[in-house]
């Protein structure tokens, strides 16, 4: 629950002042994707609205790195989400080393909703059988949630981050800027983010087939291991060496709180 909490306040501010740069400032990037590059050179400047929202990005992200690995519960994608750490705070570090800034922020905006509505429903999961009641209002969220969370991950992700984002960077670029530097680079790290985000919907893909299927009566995260999982040697080992990497007292610290997985 801390985490989550932490994640669904960090990821509010952040799309909320990425909602206010591209709707409310003087930036058309959203609209017209294309406009990301037009009078680029290397030596531009960074505006400081869009610094600002880079350096909170980067210094999330490099503790992300560190929360996936020591803090945070360890999930069937874990590894995958270490990797997805490393590429944003590359993507992050160079476009702003580059001047390619203008595309961040549009790769920002359409990640960081889908976080917001995944730590939401999250929230609600955990809080839906608490001191032995069972709140129904928050089953019903978590389900209203469930859905959403499907829709917005294949709207923003799927849909127009390709539309708006790859179309820009791996066309429209060379359009405006011939031979523009690093493009393969970043390239592809972009569509590493995209396939990705494919991955992860393959999982929302699953639960919602386990739903309608009858396997679950009731939203949760597949990507957490079952108690069952945890009788598995591989499973147990992989889990074993995390506890140890995460406390020297064989503790597991989550987000500054001392709990052990195995009660």
């Amino acid at each position: 629950m801390p985490e989550s909490a932490w994640k669904l306040t960090f990821y509010t501010v952040s799309w909320s002042y990425s909602t206010y740069l591209l709707f409310l400032a003087d930036y058309p990037f959203f609209h017209d994707p294309p406009s990301v590059f037009y009078e680029w050179t290397a030596l531009m400047n960074v505006p400081n609205d869009i610094a600002t929202a880079y350096l909170v990005q980067c210094s999330f992200y490099g503790h992300a790195i560190y929360a996936t690995v020591y803090m945070d519960s360890w999930r069937k994608d874990s590894v995958v989400m270490l990797v997805h750490h490393l590429i944003t705070l590359a993507l992050i570090t160079f476009s702003y080393a580059f001047r390619y800034h203008n595309i961040g922020i549009l790769v920002l905006f359409l990640h960081d909703i889908n976080d917001i509505v995944l730590e939401f429903t999250k929230l609600n999961v955990y809080f839906k059988n608490r001191a032995g009641v069972h709140h129904r209002l928050n089953d019903v969220v978590s389900n209203i949630g469930c859905c959403t969370f499907a829709m917005s991950w294949f709207w923003f992700r799927l849909y127009w981050f390709p539309l708006k984002v790859l179309y820009a960077t791996c066309y429209s670029s060379l359009q405006s800027v011939p031979n523009i530097p690093f493009y393969f680079f970043f390239n592809t790290l972009l569509i590493t983010l995209t396939l990705m985000n494919i991955y992860w919907f393959l999982y929302i893909i699953l639960l919602v087939v386990k739903v309608l299927t009858g396997q679950v009566t009731e939203v949760n995260d597949v990507r957490e291991y079952d108690i069952e999982d945890s009788h598995s040697p591989t499973v147990r080992k992989k889990y074993d060496q995390h506890l140890k990497n995460s406390s020297k007292d064989g503790g597991r610290q989550r987000n500054g709180i001392i709990k052990n997985k195995w009660l």
